[in-house]
């Protein structure tokens, strides 16, 4: 059971300011969360494998397959304008 001194300890810790209206609040809704963990302690887990992730991962980049790039003239031919052969953008300030 977490009492108020051990809420206060982990409140200082997560710097965190506690009233003690705070306090009473939180200490039941601890100790139910905690009891809760202790249920799941109780599970039948022999022979279960841990499970690390829920979906199996695998690897999703494509191989890197070096390819021709654009000319200028292809990278300038969608911009809205451009001048000397460079992307003309808007000033900002």
């Amino acid at each position: 059971m977490i009492g108020k001194k051990d809420l206060e300890h982990i409140g200082w810790l997560a710097r965190l300011e506690l009233s003690e209206e705070d306090k009473e609040k939180y200490t039941p809704k601890l100790n139910s969360i905690l009891d809760y963990f202790g249920e799941i302690d109780k599970a039948d887990t022999e022979g279960v494998e841990p499970l690390y992730h829920v979906l199996p991962m695998n690897n999703v980049f494509r191989e890197d397959v070096p390819t021709r790039s654009l000319s200028q003239e292809e990278a300038l031919s969608n911009a809205p304008k451009n001048q000397d052969g460079f992307i003309k953008a808007p000033r900002m300030m």
